[in-house]
């Protein structure tokens, strides 16, 4: 089954198999789910026709995938353009919801290079 351009396995739930899609989370599909009445346990293999174009149909009132990320996209240029706080934190490669830089967010900061926090000894070589 082919929803966005993301091929969803036929062996999986469809409360999990929708979760592939960028933009649908477990609550998302569980609340699609309920309106087009289909068992949560359902595989995406055993969906009937008609139970499909009901699902398509409801994933239509939904922004996704690549819609979705041109919007989160051009909402952060956005913060950039007007060079608001979040969008400086945004152009340096800091976090930006007011996490602390000193210790953490060792994978988040401009500076690749950084030692991970280690014991400070040097090797010994093998003889």
């Amino acid at each position: 089954m082919r929803i966005e351009g993301i091929t969803i396995d036929d062996n999986k739930q469809l409360a999990v198999g929708l979760t592939e899609v960028f933009g649908i989370g477990n609550s998302r599909a569980k609340h699609i789910l309920d309106d087009i009445s289909v068992d949560y346990q359902t595989t995406a293999g055993d969906l009937t026709e008609a139970k499909d174009k009901s699902l398509r149909k409801k994933l239509e009132d939904y922004s996704l995938e690549g819609d979705l990320r041109r919007q989160k996209e051009g909402d952060i240029k956005r913060l950039k353009d007007i060079k608001s706080y979040r969008g400086i934190r945004h152009t340096k490669d800091l976090p930006v919801r007011g996490q602390n830089t000193q210790t953490n967010s060792r994978t988040n900061r401009p500076y690749k290079g950084f030692k991970t926090a280690g014991s400070g000894k040097r090797s010994v070589e093998k003889k």
